[in-house]
């Protein structure tokens, strides 16, 4: 694919933090108008990839180019052609909800007609028309985060990083922001998305990339990855822990409480047979056991050694 139809391209990108090692090169290519979704454990780098890439902080080596621009050389016209929402709700508690999405949209190049045009349709889009006239500091957390994502949309961008946008927002709202990243993708938005919700990134991602030690650990689609661990996963309620704790190393799903962990198995019946067989072969360790399809919980277990 060429670097034109790449929203981003990033080649052997590394960062440090004094001795840290945050990111150890690694490589992105999202073509234009799709979605990636970039997973990792606490401190794999998600976050720093982001802020390398918008322009927040600059890489020690390698190269990146977002929206068909270099992020070191080129700075100003990256950030004309991106959008940003971050971890955390960034808003002025002072202006109210419509307030706060006018600016922005003027401060986008957008006319006062056009801004409050703009500002009205994403205030309803999120769920906060009632609430336009209010100031920030009497929304709830949740409303924030809302406001947050909104700001984030009102110039409509070529790209849009969203760092664990959902974080805070209730099932209603991460289902309406859902709708709308399917909505950016359709009009030729490239996102890139850090989560902490696998779920998440199955139903929005073309492509996820699992980041770990400041490396890519395995890039794909969502059912490529899974297949790789086993397109489904016997789940067994063992009898006893002394049954759990001798199934626990050959697991990719393990939940000890309630001494229930997870199999890889290609899902026919031939296979679930023989492998119940295999291990319980006097049918005494087995309370219960249900097949389902592999998740990107299994992928990330597997792949990465660490818990989401």
């Amino acid at each position: 694919m060429t670097t034109t139809a790449l929203g981003i391209h990033a080649t052997a990108l590394t960062k440090s933090y004094g001795p840290l090692r945050v990111l150890d090169g690694i490589d992105l290519a999202v073509p234009r108008g799709s979605v990636l979704a970039l997973l990792g454990p606490n401190g794999a780098g998600k976050t720093t990839t982001v802020r390398l890439l918008a322009t927040l902080a600059v890489p020690d080596s390698g190269t990146a180019r977002v929206a068909g621009y270099d992020v070191t050389a080129e700075r100003a016209r990256v950030r004309e052609r991106i959008s940003l929402a971050g971890q955390f709700a960034a808003v002025d508690e002072l202006r109210t909800g419509a307030e706060t999405l006018r600016m922005m949209g003027r401060l986008s190049g957008l006319s006062a007609p056009r801004a409050q045009a703009r500002a009205a349709e994403l205030l309803d889009r999120f769920g906060l028309a009632e609430a336009a006239g209010r100031t920030a500091k009497t929304y709830s957390g949740g409303m924030r985060r809302r406001l947050d994502l909104a700001a984030s949309l009102v110039a409509r961008p070529e790209v849009l990083f969203l760092d664990e946008p959902t974080n805070g927002l209730d099932p209603r709202s991460r289902q309406d922001l859902w709708d709308l990243v399917r909505e950016l993708r359709t009009d030729g938005t490239t996102v890139l998305l850090t989560t902490q919700y696998l779920e998440e990134a199955d139903r929005l991602a073309d492509r996820v990339a699992l980041l770990a030690d400041g490396r890519i650990a395995a890039e794909g689609t969502p059912a490529e990855l899974k297949s790789r661990v086993a397109g489904h996963r016997l789940d067994l309620t063992l009898a006893d822990r002394t049954a759990y704790d001798a199934l626990a190393p050959r697991a990719v799903h393990l939940v000890p409480d309630e001494l229930t962990l997870g199999l890889p198995t290609d899902g026919t019946a031939a296979h679930v047979r023989a492998l119940l067989d295999e291990i319980d072969p006097d049918r005494t360790d087995i309370a219960r056991f249900a097949l389902r399809t592999a998740t990107l919980d299994d992928v990330f277990l597997t792949l990465t050694g660490a818990a989401p």
